[in-house]
């Protein structure tokens, strides 16, 4: 396996959506059919919106599916800005285990419980997206949780609000059998042109598990590469 992402080049955001779409249900019907059981990690974002829409359809069985977060803001569920209102909004999975955060409990609680809650378990996919700083799930650049060690934990002062968030660890994320990472629009092309020339400590995203990990990404973010 090359040590290398490999890169999707979609030429609209369309595109993008449908093929992510595409290889989340193809990777869990995979796990389930290998495991009798399939654990994926979500995340936020407009285009992951739309791509859960698409992806409900083409899995007409969720049973035996664990769907939890790689990352998550600590405010209420039915908040605009939870990602867990996003996910059971817009993916129509019936009967799939959800696994929201116990957000109740406040940030450094919250990321406690979740880091009990997934524990062990391996994920068969996680999907990431990247800002245009380099950011992925709630891992931002030069913050002290890009080298936290475990499971989860609580970044109480993210760039972008709510400031309050739960992510899982690099480490984590890096033990997922595959990581996919949806990137579209102009504005991210430089970083993203970045990731792809290789790691770098200053960019979280490029420190993604680089022998699993699958860019699926539009023409206008892939300008610069």
């Amino acid at each position: 396996m090359s040590d290398e992402p490999r890169v999707s080049r979609c030429e609209t955001v369309e595109e993008v959506v449908e093929r992510t779409a595409d290889l989340l249900a193809t990777t869990i019907d995979a796990a389930r059919t290998v495991r009798g059981h399939a654990h994926v990690a979500l995340s936020g974002g407009s285009t992951v919106g739309q791509v859960y829409r698409a992806l409900g359809p083409k899995l007409p069985e969720w049973r035996d599916v664990h769907l939890w977060y790689g990352d998550e803001r600590v405010v209420p569920l039915d908040d605009s800005e939870s990602t867990h209102r996003l996910a059971t909004g817009t993916l129509d999975a019936p009967d799939a285990i959800w696994h929201p955060l116990a957000v109740e409990l406040g940030c450094e609680g919250a990321a406690a419980a979740y880091a009990e809650e997934l524990g062990d378990t391996v994920l068969d996919i996680a999907l990431n997206g990247m800002g245009p700083d380099g950011h992925t799930a709630s891992l931002f650049p030069g913050h002290p949780q890009l080298g936290a060690t475990g499971v989860a934990v609580c970044v109480r002062d993210s760039p972008k609000p709510p400031p309050e968030r739960m992510t899982l660890t690099l480490g984590k994320l890096n033990e997922a059998r595959r990581i996919v990472m949806v990137v579209t629009g102009e504005e991210k092309a430089p970083m993203l042109a970045r990731v792809l020339a290789g790691p770098d400590p200053e960019i979280p995203a490029s420190l993604l598990a680089r022998d699993r990990l699958e860019v699926i990404a539009d023409a206008a973010a892939l300008s610069r590469a």
